[in-house]
């Protein structure tokens, strides 16, 4: 019967992808000569169950849905024309013994661009392929736009750029590999940025990877600038843009810092400019060629260690004292400096000994932080056992109990908890909940005390090891979801965002660290209008319209047994109030709901999971500058 659920799953799964006459057959092949059990492993490694990432999808998706049609590209020539400030963009191309189709290929990424006002700077690194003086001598005498460098000795890759830079005369820098590709429409949608936002000095826009077949694959719809984020991974990337007067008066590319000097050039950029002054372009606008020497496929070992020495000075720089773990998948960054902060640990309970005994045990036993406070907010436990555990408690100096037999009002209990609290810092926890590592109180602290920051949530797990919680996303579900709900404890997410600290529009209240101050300044929870659901997404919300920063953490892991005290807002008797506090949040937040800066447009409302929309939230290049 497992073998007949799984079949009829994955028929089910093969039909709906845009091969549909292939993928049967190759499944009938597998079953004739792997036999059924063997092919569905296949097909299962091989990701046929993942149709949002299918290679078939997406690229129907990109030539059909994101890339300009016929009508599109003609407006974009006639704005082309007919602005009166046309930027000039020099494209930076370093080159060493390139391989020479890919070069040309990437030359005429750039000689297609419909915007016409820009220039290719090649700096060649002494390349001692005789092919490669041939192939740029012959560009560059078919077009003025395209200016040529010849390094007498190889400097690598810090001081080609560099060469590169020493011949552009352009107010913008773009880099590009000699292996990758722009698409057609890349520098149109920059130079409409660069008009329509005059302080803006660093620009950047999505990416994809094609093999050499020219299959697009891997898009990386990002998130508006996230500053943490940045710091676990090199999330500016391609395509990038610089403002050059910035980028020379940095001085350039850095030496030594080869294989991660464009990671280094954004860390010191980012640090010199406001944050509105660094802009994403939600389009795929890069394309980056995936071969053996690529860094994508795990070649050039040497640029992990040039990141960490990067973000090592980036931290000296902007004074926080911090170490760089460097992982797999990204950067780690400890804040060593965390002091003696009172912690206030609020825990909302009634009744449920079995879920708070563990809690409250696992926070006294596994804490390697210990300047905290408990406050149990009780209402109206009544069980014997639990009342019992509760009196005992009493006893322990570092407890506080607090009686509360109201009806149960979640926003209520947490502002009466927050009005007790000691602490400079007060953590919201559900009785619900257990810790797993000693650190995870020190993990949230040091982020919290970053300049800028409100909220710091927790990775939370079910009891079966899947993700509950990894940060809220708006508009999912209507008002907001759980990113990466359900998927495997270790597993990275979409492009490590589940294993990567990050900025995030909301945290969940289940695991919740912000300063005293901060919640009483921005009104605490919301109790008339939100008692029970979207509290925490309102008060996160609450935190950014006075200009700060939430931060999901994935190295603070906690246990979470989701709603077992107050149970699922799906029951009848909770419906009526959840649809009341659902549309209270639709019309306080309105179109926010549907532009989180942390979630990319071109990802769907309808997935936990960043899977591409059918209907991307973007509007189309118009004609007419906007006012």
């Amino acid at each position: 019967m497992h073998i007949l659920r799984k079949t009829k799953t994955l028929f089910r799964l093969i039909l709906q992808r845009e091969n549909k006459i292939r993928s049967v057959f190759a499944f009938a092949r597998g079953c004739l000569i792997d036999g059924l059990p063997k092919t569905i492993k296949k097909l299962e490694q091989s990701g046929a169950t993942e149709i949002g990432l299918d290679t078939n999808k997406y690229n129907y998706w990109l030539r059909n849905i994101h890339q300009p049609a016929i009508k599109e590209r003609e407006a974009m020539k006639i704005w082309a024309t007919n602005i009166k400030y046309a930027p000039k963009i020099s494209i930076l191309l370093p080159v060493y013994n390139s391989n020479p189709k890919w070069l040309h290929e990437a030359i005429n990424s750039v000689i297609n661009q419909i915007y016409p006002h820009w220039e290719l700077c090649i700096a060649d690194d002494a390349s001692t392929d005789p092919i490669i003086k041939k192939i740029l001598e012959a560009f560059s005498s078919k077009d003025k736009r395209i200016k040529v460098v010849y390094r007498s000795e190889n400097g690598h890759i810090s001081k080609c750029s560099n060469s590169a830079i020493s011949i552009a005369t352009g107010e913008w820098f773009g880099l590009l590999d000699h292996d990758d590709l722009l698409s057609v429409d890349a520098l149109i949608w920059v130079a409409k940025v660069i008009i329509e936002s005059p302080k803006i000095k660093l620009i950047y826009s999505d990416e994809d990877q094609f093999h050499n077949n020219k299959k697009h694959c891997n898009p990386y719809l990002k998130s508006d600038w996230d500053q943490i984020l940045a710091e676990g991974q090199n999330l500016f990337s391609h395509l990038g843009i610089y403002n050059a007067e910035l980028v020379r008066s940095l001085g350039g590319f850095r030496i030594g810092f080869e294989g991660s000097q464009d990671y280094d050039l954004i860390l010191r950029c980012s640090e010199r400019v406001e944050r509105c002054q660094i802009y994403h372009i939600p389009r795929i606008l890069y394309h980056m060629r995936i071969h053996k020497d690529s860094t994508s496929m795990g070649a050039k070992g040497y640029a992990q260690f040039a990141a960490e020495r990067a973000l090592g000075d980036h931290l000296r720089r902007i004074k926080i004292s911090g170490r760089v773990i460097g992982m797999k998948f990204g950067y780690r960054i400890i804040n060593t400096s965390v002091i003696s902060q009172f912690v206030s640990i609020i825990i909302p309970t009634k009744d449920k000994l079995d879920l708070l005994a563990p809690c409250i045990e696992s926070i006294l036993t596994t804490t390697n932080y210990k300047n905290f406070e408990i406050i149990i907010l009780n209402n109206g436990s009544v069980e014997p056992n639990c009342v019992a555990y509760l009196e005992k408690l009493r006893l322990n100096q570092q407890i506080t109990i607090i009686d509360c037999p109201e009806t149960f009002n979640y926003s209520a209990l947490i502002n009466k908890g927050a009005k007790h609290a000691k602490g400079e810092f007060i953590l919201l926890m559900n009785n619900d909940v257990v810790v797993l590592h000693q650190d995870w109180l020190e993990e949230l602290l040091g982020l919290a005390l970053r300049p800028g920051i409100g909220a710091v949530g927790a990775k939370l797990l079910y009891p079966n090891g899947k993700v509950q919680h990894a940060g809220i996303i708006l508009g999912i579900g209507g008002v907001a979801g759980h990113a990466h709900l359900g998927i495997d404890e270790h597993k990275r997410g979409y492009f490590s965002r589940a294993v990567l600290a990050q900025e995030i529009s909301a945290v969940t209240a289940a695991v919740l660290l912000v300063e005293k101050q901060l919640f009483l300044k921005v009104g605490g929870f919301n109790e008339i209008n939100l008692p029970i659901a979207f509290n925490d997404v309102d008060f996160c919300l609450k935190l950014i319209n006075a200009g700060y920063k939430n931060i999901f953490t994935p190295f603070a892991k906690l246990i979470h047994h989701e709603s077992a005290t107050r149970g699922s807002d799906a029951t009848p008797e909770n419906t009526k109030r959840y649809k009341n506090e659902e549309r209270w949040m639709q019309n306080q937040w309105g179109d926010l709901l549907n532009n989180d800066p942390s979630y990319n447009p071109n990802l769907s409302l309808e997935s936990h999971n960043f899977e591409i929309s059918r209907k991307p939230r973007l509007l189309r290049f118009q004609e007419k500058l906007s006012e």
